[in-house]
């Protein structure tokens, strides 16, 4: 429809003056009308008389006892009826967005964190954001970066990346370390906690999301030939498909070691030492309106972070808040 082809004396009419006619309609009489609307009989006439003169069209019919709609008035008042239920429904919808994120929280997460962190929202959310829900998008970490920069993601939980990304902001959630997932036949798969140095980078399959310099060095993997070849971008669960078909080991997030653990012909051990990990942080657009329910939803995540042993928060990381 071309709103724009709206006469200027329509356009005049304001939402006060069709709930009149609704009135006078519903009422049958001027007078009443003008009680229940607080309005003054003289004026309720003048504001009538302006929509019949703005439609070109007379509404009522006059009498000295009743006032009745003409045949063509009780067709209009039908478009009056639409009118005015579609300005309760925008008003309604607009209080709506009042609630946190607008009312939908569109959040992305990578498939290597999200089954495993998720859970942990689901009683919790809705209980801090009443009126709000959770919207979640599984995908690869480039893929969920791109979607928030381009709108249909409002936020995205993700490992820390160095790729530059103009116009997101970040703050640091938790850190989460790695453990050793072997295949059962590996000759140090019967220990509980395993030395970096013990191991052959050889047979490593490496999580492309965890897969940095910190790790190469620590496994001596620098100079080993082929090192891109062992990168897998896929899930988890294929991860430790590949180690059980292929051998060998991968590092793997601790907050899918219930999961991996479940799974036969492979063992789980701690790292000796300190471990590393990877950082999960929080991404949003700088611009994005809902600043403060953002920071509040990240305050959660950290409340949440710090329950589990697992998962490692450092300090107050509420303000910190930077360039991606």
């Amino acid at each position: 429809m071309q709103h724009a082809k709206i006469s200027m004396a329509l356009s005049a009419v304001s939402l006060r003056d069709l709930a009149l006619v609704q009135a006078v309609a519903r009422e049958g009489s001027f007078a009443r009308a003008s009680a229940r609307m607080h309005i003054s009989p003289s004026g309720l006439s003048h504001q009538i008389q302006k929509v019949e003169q703005a439609l070109g069209a007379t509404l009522f019919e006059r009498g000295s006892r009743h006032t009745l709609l003409t045949a063509l008035g009780r067709r209009l008042l039908a478009y009056v009826d639409a009118v005015l239920d579609a300005a309760e429904g925008l008003e309604r919808a607009a209080q709506d967005g009042e609630a946190a994120f607008g009312g939908e929280l569109r959040l992305g997460v990578p498939a290597t964190l999200g089954p495993y962190l998720l859970p942990h929202l689901i009683e919790p959310f809705p209980q801090r954001f009443p009126g709000a829900r959770l919207a979640l998008s599984e995908g690869k970490l480039r893929g969920l970066l791109r979607r928030l920069r381009e709108g249909e993601l409002d936020a995205v939980i993700a490992p820390r990346t160095v790729t530059a990304n103009r116009g997101l902001g970040s703050c640091e959630m938790f850190f989460e370390p790695y453990e050793l997932l072997l295949n059962a036949s590996h000759p140090l798969a019967e220990r509980d906690c395993i030395a970096l140095g013990e191991l052959n980078p050889d047979d490593a399959t490496f999580m492309a999301e965890g897969h940095d310099a910190d790790v190469q060095d620590a496994l001596g993997a620098q100079d080993v030939d082929g090192v891109e070849e062992k990168i897998q971008d896929v899930s988890l669960e294929s991860l430790a498909t590949l180690v059980v078909l292929r051998g060998g080991y991968a590092l793997v997030p601790s907050l899918a070691h219930a999961r991996l653990a479940s799974i036969p012909r492979l063992a789980l051990a701690r790292i000796d030492g300190t471990p590393p990990g990877r950082e999960i942080r929080l991404y949003w657009r700088q611009a994005s309106p809902w600043q403060a329910d953002l920071e509040a939803f990240g305050a959660l995540i950290r409340q949440l972070a710090a329950s589990i042993p697992a998962l490692r928060v450092d300090g107050d990381t509420a303000a910190d808040a930077a360039q991606a």
